[in-house]
């Protein structure tokens, strides 16, 4: 939960958190789930600890007065200092306990370094973040998202948490959906995209029916509206291959726009306009479900009107 402002190679002395937390019994808002724990607090000192970021959710700190609290989510109060918050115009931190973290990666960032550029990364910048309290902290990458696909995107900090993860995937992850805007009018308002997924010596993945060239990809699509010019589609992944939902996008004749490199005519909004937007797993140490799911991004609904 902790971040600095700006990054340095000294680590800035702070006084030690005081941080006690709790399981909701009750739901409601944050003031309310506050009041009943707080009691000898006054609503005026409640207010003031939330505007300063004092509160957290499920270790989420916030100052949002409209924050709303379930049953069996975790409160947290840091009674004498604030949460010092994560801020990064590329990634958003979703969730984070002492296993995972989960994040909302935005588009046109690498998850990880490749052999020409190590640093700027989503991991590279979570690394980073949690380097900073504990410098024999780690973190791992457990999947990634293509550079130009914004969206959710979960890590682990604990070799336990990567293995469960990578060695069950299939098991632990138990939907992951995504959104995209892609060229044309979608007249089918449902449907199932299967084929073997190859890739030629450009780097290129295309699709095949021949089982011994490539692997079985499955990709569940619905059209949720469509205009004259493009068509917004929520996609549902049973397998998780490389660049599958662009290349079944191509496949059905509706390329994803902005996606050049599998036929799309024209990027309207500067960008490949794919974006992760759900994803609900077993978490790999607890076992409880985890669901985690981010609004349609605004660019995407301009271009269907929505």
């Amino acid at each position: 939960m902790r971040q600095p402002g700006n990054h340095t190679n000294k680590r800035k002395e702070s006084r030690p958190d005081n941080i006690k937390s709790w399981t909701v019994k009750t739901g409601g808002t944050i003031l309310e789930v506050a009041a009943s724990i707080l009691t000898d607090h006054s609503p005026t000192k409640l207010k003031s600890m939330l505007r300063h970021n004092q509160f957290a959710i499920n270790n989420m700190p916030t100052s949002r007065y409209d924050a709303e609290l379930h049953v069996g989510d975790t409160f947290s109060v840091n009674f004498d200092q604030s949460f010092q918050i994560f801020k990064n115009p590329r990634v958003e931190l979703v969730y984070e306990d002492e296993h995972i973290l989960v994040i909302n990666k935005g588009y046109g960032l690498l998850s990880m370094g490749t052999d020409t550029k190590k640093d700027g990364t989503a991991y590279s910048i979570m690394r980073e973040y949690v380097k900073y309290n504990n410098p024999q902290a780690k973190v791992f990458i457990v999947h990634r998202l293509d550079r130009d696909t914004s969206g959710l995107m979960m890590l682990a900090k604990t070799v336990e948490a990567k293995d469960a993860m990578q060695h069950n995937w299939n098991n632990m992850v138990l939907n992951r959906k995504y959104v995209c805007v892609v060229e044309g009018a979608v007249e089918q308002a449902e449907g199932v995209i299967k084929s073997y997924l190859a890739e030629n010596s450009q780097f290129e993945v295309y699709s095949t029916d021949d089982p011994k060239k490539g692997q079985l990809a499955v990709t569940r699509y619905k059209c949720l509206r469509a205009t004259k010019n493009y068509s917004l589609m929520e996609v549902e992944l049973d397998t998780g291959r490389k660049n599958q939902i662009r290349v079944h996008m191509k496949d059905i004749g509706h390329p994803i726009a902005g996606d050049r490199k599998y036929g799309a005519g024209h990027s309207p909004i500067n960008r490949l306009a794919l974006h992760a937007q759900t994803l609900r797993f077993v978490h790999p140490i607890t076992h409880k479900e985890m669901n985690f799911s981010t609004s349609i991004p605004m660019r995407f609904r301009s271009l269907v009107k929505l």
